[in-house]
């Protein structure tokens, strides 16, 4: 029996997504549950980074944090988990190393390599090696009881390849370049897989209870622009294409998604072209050049201050939002108002509530 859930009271960013005209921009922040708060360290205890993804009462209390926190301020949650959980029901070992982030013990060396064959070969059942995630996603609906919607999300197939040959994450990419240049059908093979993988993780979060969806391409702006055509974008528009046909499949309804591709600042235009309702922007982009790109194309972007901007003061904050305010057309449609990456560590958590009223100051008018 398909879960219950309480009808909505803010589904501001659901609309927005959908290209509607809205009363003011919905805001949510990229990694908004994480360790700039107190409080994720008293719920997180003792307990490593992973063990709180595969719990799901403890993902679902750090996943409402900033829920709770920032009530009326913020429009969206999204669920605490990691995008590496994918490898991981690959059958890959992945760990969180203490101040060094994911780590990958033995990472895949080459074609040659008996674990590529092992990956290729295994048959990958997502709905139950990460059925943690969807309980976690389940039981934060129940607790949200409509207050705003949850998100959903997973590692895009180029940024998931590069961390499993990498071994993690990287300065130079040595090794995922020599995968993709020199093992190039083999890359692609791989890439395919995880886009299809991708699909079936989305579809199984959105029965669960996910009311949105989003593919973080984190090191998208690592490949050159013809490189991100061969190597990203055929897999973005894989998932984008596809996941549509598995929700029917499931007898699930559509939900918006997003791509967030960092860094690759050229593929605007091409990710416009895509299936996806929301691009998301990181803080390359001018937000009203960016903005009449998208809206020539009926798409709404998401982001994009430069999350450094949350150390520098109310001036500066105020400074950058009104650039966006003004850049993303008054925000009363189009517009998703983000970051342009996740919350770094040591930010003071009243810095990014002030972020938030001063977006709800500039266009509540």
């Amino acid at each position: 029996m398909a879960p219950q859930f309480a009808s909505m009271k803010n589904d501001l960013i659901l609309r927005t997504a959908r290209g509607e005209k809205v009363e003011r921009p919905p805001m949510w922040v990229m990694r908004q549950a994480g360790r700039y708060l107190p409080e994720y360290h008293e719920a997180k205890g003792t307990h490593d980074f992973f063990e709180c993804c595969r719990s799901p009462e403890i993902a679902s209390t750090l996943t409402l944090q900033p829920i709770e926190r920032f009530a009326g301020l913020i429009d969206a949650a999204i669920i605490f988990s990691d995008i590496l959980v994918i490898p991981q029901a690959m059958g890959m070992e992945v760990v969180m190393v203490d101040k060094k982030g994911p780590h990958f013990p033995t990472p895949l060396k080459s074609p040659d390599d008996g674990q590529y064959k092992e990956v290729m070969e295994r048959k990958v059942d997502v709905a139950e090696s990460l059925d943690y995630v969807y309980k976690a996603i389940t039981l934060t609906r129940q607790k949200l009881d409509g207050r705003v919607p949850l998100i959903g999300f997973c590692g895009a197939p180029w940024t998931l390849l590069s961390y499993m040959v990498e071994g993690g994450g990287s300065k130079m990419f040595i090794q995922v370049k020599t995968w993709v240049f020199r093992y190039s059908d083999e890359s692609k093979a791989l890439l395919q897989k995880i886009a299809e993988l991708c699909v079936e993780y989305l579809a199984l979060q959105v029965k669960a209870g996910a009311q949105m969806v989003q593919v973080f391409d984190s090191w998208a702006g690592e490949l050159s622009p013809t490189s991100f055509k061969a190597f990203s974008l055929p897999y973005l528009k894989y998932i984008a294409d596809h996941l549509p046909h598995r929700l029917q499949e499931l007898g699930l309804e559509r939900v918006p998604m997003t791509v967030f591709a960092k860094g690759a600042w050229y593929a605007l235009e091409d990710l416009c072209d895509t299936n996806y309702d929301v691009i998301g922007l990181d803080w390359l982009h001018d937000p009203a050049q960016a903005y009449k790109i998208a809206r020539a194309k009926g798409k709404t972007l998401q982001g994009n201050a430069d999350p450094g901007v949350l150390y520098g003061g109310k001036g500066a904050i105020t400074s950058v939002v009104k650039e966006m305010v003004e850049g993303f057309g008054g925000g009363k449609q189009g517009w998703i108002a983000n970051l342009g990456h996740g919350i770094t560590p040591l930010v003071n958590p009243e810095d990014l509530r002030f972020f938030f009223e001063e977006i709800h100051k500039y266009t509540s008018a």
